[in-house]
């Protein structure tokens, strides 16, 4: 006796890198009528087409890529607010949970926000030179931020290759400059403690320096001595210490609720994309994944930091808006571990080697500020067409 089964629908979608990370891209008008809005349709759908929950942490059955840089998915749609061009909203899906997280945004997406709201026809066409640069105005709807892309077109069209070089993407591309403006997160004060540095007690491990910032994404920083590393590690140092990754985890948890993130520490089991935490080191000497010596003499330190609970292969871009702007503020354990100086830009080493981020920060009613953060990223669209999912997964 045959058995009837659901036949799989095709969406339009577009498969796109920016910066170190990659993405599945959909316009809002083009998805299923239940997932045009937040909630239970809309995640179904978005986890099949990653290929989540996946216990075997492959994706072999999606598009996902089984880390938490290739795991993301982005929804855009014309702006509904003044000035902007683009309402971007991003979704980091969990590889072995049926769980996305819409808590916070990704800063290397960002780059190919700006070509996907060209090529979709959501930037005025009027805006777009035969040769030059567009600038396209992206309202951030996860954290409700101004984002500015700066695209250069080519003959009319999103020009795409290059000879910009991006240490964690293996070929060039076209530079794309990206400025995050007023980049303190929409939950609260920069320093949501009030101090730029604080001792975080983490019940079972110990009590730990942290500065606890609000920008670009909620990021919790420590120093790489006192939890025994030096800030110039590789993801096999630490993605194969279950041990240590328990650790990151729970002091993230704990960070979280003293950033007001959370209330409990339980809550960060359903908060896994925001905060993020990491760990800094004086600059020094190592080898990149892909084998390219990194000399202290280039970098002003070393940042390492998790995603999703591993060690990211290069560096997030929100956390290097939250790097950037740690750095221009004196007494942070970004900053002391810089040299403690004054600066506008820092340069510092990841594990696929190194990034330079530029911000211009102030100190208004004895209140740091930031005004913006700058960094270049590239975009390349990889496929577009359809994905399909099976019609009753939502």
């Amino acid at each position: 006796m045959s058995q009837s089964h659901a036949p799989q629908i095709k969406i339009p979608a577009t498969y796109i890198r920016g910066g170190t990370s990659k993405g599945m891209f959909f316009n809002l008008d083009d998805l299923p009528a239940a997932a045009q809005v937040a909630g239970k349709a809309r995640d179904n759908i978005l986890l099949r087409v990653i290929g989540s929950p996946d216990p075997y942490g492959k994706h072999t059955d999606g598009m996902g890529g089984a880390t938490s840089s290739t795991s993301k998915t982005i929804i855009l749609s014309k702006s509904s607010q003044p000035d902007h061009d683009v309402d971007y909203l991003f979704g980091q899906v969990a590889i072995d949970k049926a769980f996305i997280d819409w808590s916070g945004n990704c800063g290397n997406l960002t780059a190919a926000v700006g070509t996907f709201a060209i090529n979709c026809g959501h930037v005025d066409p009027n805006r777009i030179p035969k040769n030059g640069v567009t600038t396209v105005r992206i309202w951030q709807a996860n954290i409700k931020k101004t984002i500015i892309a700066h695209v250069p077109i080519s003959n009319g069209e999103v020009q795409e290759t290059g000879n910009f070089a991006l240490d964690g993407v293996t070929f060039p591309a076209a530079e794309i400059k990206v400025e995050f403006i007023a980049p303190a997160d929409g939950e609260g004060a920069m320093f949501p403690t009030g101090n730029l540095v604080d001792e975080l007690e983490v019940l079972g491990i110990g009590t730990f320096p942290t500065t606890m910032i609000n920008a670009g994404i909620p990021t919790i920083f420590l120093n790489a001595t006192d939890i025994n590393y030096t800030g110039a590690e590789l993801q096999d140092a630490i993605n194969g210490d279950e041990k240590s990754l328990a650790m990151f985890e729970t002091i993230r948890a704990y960070g979280a609720v003293r950033m007001g993130l959370i209330n409990n520490i339980e809550e960060a089991a359903a908060r896994q994309h925001t905060p993020k935490i990491a760990f800094v080191g004086k600059a020094k000497d190592y080898i990149s994944s892909s084998g390219k010596k990194i000399s202290a003499a280039d970098i002003d330190l070393n940042v390492r930091a998790l995603s999703m609970g591993k060690l990211h292969h290069a560096m997030m871009g929100t956390a290097a808006v939250a790097i950037g702007t740690a750095a221009a503020i004196p007494g942070t354990l970004v900053n002391l571990a810089a040299g403690d100086n004054e600066r506008e830009v820092v340069t510092f080493g990841h594990p696929s080697g190194t990034l330079q981020v530029g911000a211009e920060v102030a100190l208004v009613d004895d209140k740091w500020t930031a005004s913006k953060v700058i960094m270049s990223r590239s975009a390349r669209i990889l496929m577009e067409g359809w994905v399909r999912i099976p019609s009753d997964d939502f």
